[in-house]
């Protein structure tokens, strides 16, 4: 796999991958399209007959603009040198031997700091919302839990699809450095603990912003909901591998298209939620770097020698999913030919 790492090859690596990919994504969510624009026509033409305006996207397009700018501003690092570690210092100065542990912890302190403002960031425009749509739900903006097991077979397909292309990619130098983003988290089960359970929060609030608010507040565009998300849901990934960046671009589609068809973002966030961590496992795997302390300063060991087996039994339970899927949507086409 060297070969990819050559810059007048790298470049051009996404384009038949792209094209690869968008007739099947188009094939499965060509019908959620064209619901969302028939949908968005309807709307749109009812608010012409009662001389209206959705001022919906206006706000939350200013909205989001303002969030991923402070984000990218005030969740850096230098922020948290600047601003945070001083803070922490004086602390840790006041109260020796306390809980805060510049000396062990410090980059753990640094990725909670971008978490949290990851976190209150994506939240921030819900907790406005209701001030400028007093009749707007918070619940609609695809926080509603029914049809998650009706729809469990598109997170399993899209899984059972993930898992070996994350295998493959996992071999990239640049994957292996980049992952996980807390460089300490294999230094001990609660370090790895600590990290994914942010991560997660991020992730979980990500899906929120991006899949659950944004396309919702902008359904006057129909379908162009989705791709007005995906544009700058592709560049926050801006800085990351660069397979990776222009990955989120179908990822973006894909999983902006599920939250619409399934109505709910819980989906989205476990096929997030799973590669992510999966990501930091196989990267923590190849540098044979996977948790074995306890603490940082404990001398129990704790070895789980099992993880490439985990990820290879999850990736058959979604086959397995799928396969179930499939036996059941063939039972219902032979009794409707038999009736």
């Amino acid at each position: 796999m060297q070969w990819l790492e050559q810059p007048h090859i790298k470049w051009a690596v996404p384009i038949p991958l792209l094209l690869a990919v968008a007739p099947v994504v188009w094939a499965f969510f060509r019908k959620t399209w064209r619901e969302l624009d028939e949908e968005a026509f309807l709307y749109r033409r009812a608010l012409h007959e009662r001389g209206e305006i959705d001022y919906r996207p206006l706000v939350a397009l200013t909205l989001g603009a303002l969030v991923l700018t402070f984000q990218d501003y005030y969740g850096r690092f230098d922020t948290y040198e600047n601003a945070i570690k001083p803070w922490l210092e004086r602390r840790e100065a006041a109260h020796p031997g306390g809980l805060i542990d510049l000396a062990m912890y410090d980059e753990l302190y640094l990725r909670t700091w971008w978490a949290i403002t990851r976190v209150g960031g994506y939240v921030f425009p819900l907790a406005l919302w209701r001030l400028f749509f007093r009749g707007d739900s918070l619940l609609d903006f695809g926080l509603r839990p029914h049809g998650f097991r009706e729809h469990a077979w598109i997170y399993a397909m899209c899984v059972f699809v993930m898992v070996p292309i994350l295998l493959a990619v996992s071999h990239q130098s640049d994957f292996v450095s980049y992952y996980p983003l807390y460089k300490h988290a294999g230094r001990s089960w609660l370090d790895y603990i600590i990290w994914e359970t942010l991560y997660l929060a991020q992730f979980i609030t990500l899906e929120i912003f991006f899949r659950g608010w944004w396309i919702r507040a902008t359904r006057v565009f129909g379908v162009g909901a989705i791709w007005s998300m995906v544009v700058p849901y592709t560049m926050i990934h801006f800085g990351k591998p660069y397979l990776e960046a222009c990955s989120a671009m179908v990822a973006g589609v894909v999983l902006g298209s599920l939250s619409m068809r399934t109505r709910s973002i819980y989906a989205g966030f476990l096929v997030h939620a799973t590669v992510a961590v999966l990501m930091d496992v196989l990267s923590l795997y190849r540098q044979d770097a996977l948790p074995v302390l306890l603490t940082p300063t404990s001398t129990r060991h704790i070895t789980f020698l099992h993880w490439n087996a985990l990820i290879w039994i999850a990736w058959a339970l979604a086959g397995a999913v799928l396969a179930a899927k499939a036996w059941r949507v063939w039972q219902r086409r032979s009794a409707r030919s038999i009736a």
